[in-house]
């Protein structure tokens, strides 16, 4: 089996929003990932905006569209609409995204860093994602890794799950990742056992992530953003995204 690469470009929508204006642009940056091989494109719309917007998601959406690969949306379901972001039920609608990932983050979160807790959050969990699958999208969750109730997930209606890769990363960069390995490839068989596809995402690089996919089963999908625009400010967008391919692709 084959994992897909999602770059997320939440990062090159900071950048262009540190100066204003339209450069650098979001859409051309999504054209070239996908030219050098990426499999789809991942945003992460924040209800404050601070990156990707409302427009990049539709200027995007129909790219992806238009090109026939998958289009993932990021966001956190119990999240109001707000001036400038109309929800992300409703941003999914206007879009229908190949994937939705459901994500537990609040406004003060520098950036994503744990899952949902099921025995709090699952019963209102359940009526939205179904409402994201009537739209025709995949739905996957945000869970920690270690999570001894990950299958709930499959109890909330979710397809999928998206571990949590960052304590990973951490360990690896540290020189042990061996314990933080065996977690992760312990909740992603829970969650296959019951019955839920396991995608996986934060801070995994080229440095790291040929050991992850080797020592976790059956990943389906990761999403890589962070990593990946720091890695192309030296060798390039095409060359980073083209290094990431042959790394999912060794893995298969």
């Amino acid at each position: 089996m084959s994992t897909a690469l999602s770059v997320n470009l939440n990062k090159i929508a900071v950048l262009r929003n540190s100066r204003g204006g339209a450069e650098p642009d979001v859409v051309r940056a999504g054209i070239a990932c996908l030219a050098a091989g990426a499999h789809g494109l991942t945003v992460h719309p924040r209800p404050d905006a601070r990156h990707i917007r409302a427009g990049d998601v539709y200027a995007l959406a129909a790219l992806c569209r238009g090109r026939g690969v998958e289009f993932n949306i990021e966001g956190n379901p119990f999240a109001p609409p707000r001036p400038g972001y109309p929800g992300l039920l409703a941003l999914c609608t206007t879009t229908r995204p190949t994937q939705v990932t459901l994500v537990p983050d609040g406004d003060g979160q520098l950036t994503s860093d744990h899952g949902f807790d099921f025995g709090r959050d699952g019963a209102a969990l359940q009526p939205l994602v179904a409402a994201f699958k009537a739209l025709g999208a995949r739905v996957s969750v945000f869970v920690d890794v270690g999570d001894p109730e990950v299958g709930q997930a499959a109890a909330c209606g979710a397809d999928r799950v998206e571990l949590y890769t960052g304590p990973f990363a951490e360990a690896h960069a540290a020189g042990d990742a061996r314990a933080a390995l065996q977690a992760a490839a312990d909740t992603a068989r829970r969650a296959q056992a019951a019955g839920l596809a396991v995608n996986a995402g934060h801070d995994l690089s080229q440095a790291n992530l040929g050991d992850f996919l080797r020592a976790v089963p059956e990943v389906r999908e990761v999403s890589i953003g962070h990593a990946l625009v720091g890695e192309a400010l030296y060798a390039g967008l095409d060359a980073t995204v083209r290094a990431y391919r042959r790394i999912v692709d060794a893995a298969a």
